[in-house]
């Protein structure tokens, strides 16, 4: 047991002194064709390969799990043989169930930590890069029913499938392939690489305050759409209003991207607004799940501009690694406001660095609904210690914690991986806590009172649209030529897409590399 307690140690010895493991909070699709490694292998290769990735899976785990200490079984002193930690990994029969064993209540502080068979299909995903059709839909239970379930079009992305068949925001579906979408068959119908869409209409029946009296009735119109390699630009539309003297800057932000090009379209348009003279900003995040720890830092800091140095957020890490880390480096706990954004390598080289464009602003508008997660969540509660934040629309997911890719190797990160297998990990590492020491939103953050409305699926809108419902509020309040007076409606209960749509939905991963001496004693 000498070599085990060595080996933890030794891991714990290395996230303690780490600088800063920096995570990726992020909204994206996974393809899931993955040839499992264990097909055609005989049974003591199945089982050898088990145990090699299961050890992996208990000592990344055990390395950097946030809620490390309510999980008995990643205790360091958990086993007193190397005999007994062997024994514990067969009771296993896969990576995934032993992953699955070591999460914190995860049907309700953690269902966020994931285990990817296959790490290159991952790897494509952080990048924003997915099979899609181009119809972003969100999926709605039925008023009055058990089980049936309808779809309705958030927004079409260009240039694909959908945009080419004609299909547009609004438009409502309830079968796919002919088969009408219930509570239990949706994961299914909706994962298949091409399918039939089935088009209906949706009638409010007079009483747009209610929905237990809404009636949805097929229109015979369908059309089929076909799941291609697609890579989105997380910026869907953005514009200047000019409205009674007001200059109104609006962005709709769907994912927070750490590419290089996403970063300097972003900081562009930010530089648009700046010459446009723009007094006022609405962020609109209500489809944005999650994404880049960093660029939200960014974001937040082209919002503001006056607060650089400031604390944004401060990381809560398990009580061994927070406590070293406080001893040792407490500055590498906080995350500040920044004037520049900068990227590095494992070698701490620099590889991207541009100055930020901010806007200096006092009090920001933005646009939530459930769909709303993680890095969207943090810039409102990291900002909202610091400037005026008017969130409108509902409530929003509710994960303050954030991930990063660990894979198998010496040092966790993806250089010299354990070539036996492409098992990679994304386990919550820490909770993000602002400068007032708020971090505790697991059932969501909000809106500010008097602005909690909801979009109408049967009157969506155009995204961008002055006249659109959630952006119509915002601007409203701003010229102060009187708000509509919409009272809250009751949305209806809106499905998980993360296994579907959006695997990687509400995921927020620290991007920033893992230091090169994450393990060296």
């Amino acid at each position: 047991m000498k070599n085990l307690k060595s080996c933890c140690e030794h891991i714990i010895h290395a996230c303690v002194v780490r600088k800063k493991m920096k995570v990726l909070l992020l909204a994206c699709l996974v393809l899931v064709s993955v040839t499992s490694c264990f097909e055609d292998a005989d049974d003591n290769i199945i089982r050898a390969s088990t145990l090699e990735i299961n050890d992996f899976v208990w000592k990344g785990m055990n390395a950097v799990y946030v809620y490390k200490d309510n999980i008995p079984d990643l205790a360091n002193d958990r086993f007193d043989s190397s005999e007994t930690y062997t024994e514990y990994l067969n009771n296993f029969s896969s990576p995934e169930d032993l992953f699955e064993d070591l999460l914190y209540l995860p049907d309700d502080v953690d269902e966020f930590s994931r285990i990817y068979p296959n790490y290159y299909d991952l790897e494509q995903l952080l990048q924003g890069t997915s099979l899609s059709n181009g119809m972003k839909y969100g999926l709605v239970q039925l008023p009055n029913a058990a089980n049936d379930i309808i779809g309705y079009v958030r927004y079409v992305l260009p240039n694909s499938d959908a945009a080419l068949k004609g299909i547009t925001r609004g438009m409502i579906f309830n079968t796919i392939d002919g088969t009408a979408l219930t509570s239990v068959n949706y994961g299914d119908l909706l994962s298949s690489t091409s399918y039939t869409v089935g088009w209906a209409n949706y009638d409010n029946n007079g009483t747009p305050e209610t929905r237990t009296d809404d009636i949805i009735t097929s229109n015979g119109e369908s059309v089929s759409i076909t799941k291609t390699e697609y890579t989105e630009n997380p910026i869907l539309t953005h514009n200047v209003f000019n409205i009674d003297g007001n200059s109104i800057g609006y962005l709709m932000y769907n994912g927070f991207r750490i590419g290089d090009a996403n970063l300097n379209e972003l900081n562009a348009v930010f530089a648009e607004f700046q010459s446009s003279g723009v007094s006022d900003l609405v962020l609109d995040l209500r489809y944005n799940g999650g994404g880049s720890v960093s660029t939200a830092i960014w974001l937040s800091s082209m919002i503001t501009g006056q607060n650089t140095g400031d604390i944004f957020f401060k990381e809560k890490w398990n009580s061994e690694i927070q406590a070293a880390r406080e001893q040792d480096d407490p500055e590498s706990l906080i995350n500040r406001f920044v004037d520049e954004m900068v990227k590095r390598n494992t070698n701490n080289e620099i590889t991207y660095q541009q100055p930020i464009n901010s806007l200096n602003l006092n009090k920001v508008y933005i646009i939530t609904t459930g769909s709303s997660a993680s890095a969207s969540e943090l810039v409102i509660n990291g900002l909202s210690s610091h400037i005026e934040v008017v969130q409108i629309g509902s409530t929003t997911r509710g994960k303050p914690q954030a991930s990063v890719t660990i894979y198998d190797s010496e040092n966790l990160g993806r250089e010299n991986a354990n070539p036996n297998h492409t098992y990679a990990m994304q386990p919550l590492i820490y909770e993000a806590e602002n400068s007032a020491g708020f971090s505790s939103y697991y059932d969501g953050i909000d809106p500010t009172e008097g602005f909690g409305i909801t979009e109408l699926y049967e009157d969506l809108g155009q995204l961008g649209d002055v006249n659109e419902r959630l952006l119509a509020e915002a601007i409203a309040d701003i010229t102060g030529f009187g708000r509509s007076a919409i009272s809250a409606q009751r949305p209806l209960k809106h499905l998980d897409q993360k296994n579907i749509e959006n695997p990687f939905l509400y995921d927020m991963v620290d991007d920033r590399p893992l230091n090169k001496n994450f393990l060296q004693p």
